[in-house]
């Protein structure tokens, strides 16, 4: 599966899309594959503040317990209520399943190390 153009994906396994100083976060397919069919997760709460590399959110599957590190800094402004019900969304679109948006304070900065996709599936 190939993600959707814009897409930067970390080195921790997150996928990040900018679009009008707002970030999208979910997990690639790379590491939802690795965890198997996600069964839980767990959101953090609307306007909370994440530094980098902080841990935001936690997953459960079948094969155990992830953590989901915030790839930058910034504050919560929404997220995805649909996971709560139906954290398999994430198995079936990872690409479609954002997890939270944040407003970063610093996105052109901090998004140094993120890789273009297809460098992403060679690298990590």
């Amino acid at each position: 599966m190939a993600a959707p153009e814009g897409i930067l994906c970390s080195k921790t396994n997150e996928w990040v899309l900018e679009d009008n100083n707002i970030v999208l976060i979910g997990l690639t397919d790379k590491i939802v594959e690795q965890y198997g069919d996600i069964v839980f997760i767990e959101l953090p709460e609307i306007d909370t503040y994440f530094s980098k590399d902080e841990i935001f959110a936690t997953v459960e599957s079948v094969k155990g317990a992830g953590e989901i590190y915030m790839p930058v800094s910034g504050k919560i402004v929404e997220v995805n209520e649909q996971l709560i019900n139906s954290p398999d969304i994430i198995n079936e679109s990872p690409y479609e399943a954002w997890i939270v948006k944040i407003q970063p304070d610093d996105f052109q900065n901090e998004s140094q190390d993120f890789l273009e996709y297809d460098d992403y599936i060679e690298d990590v």
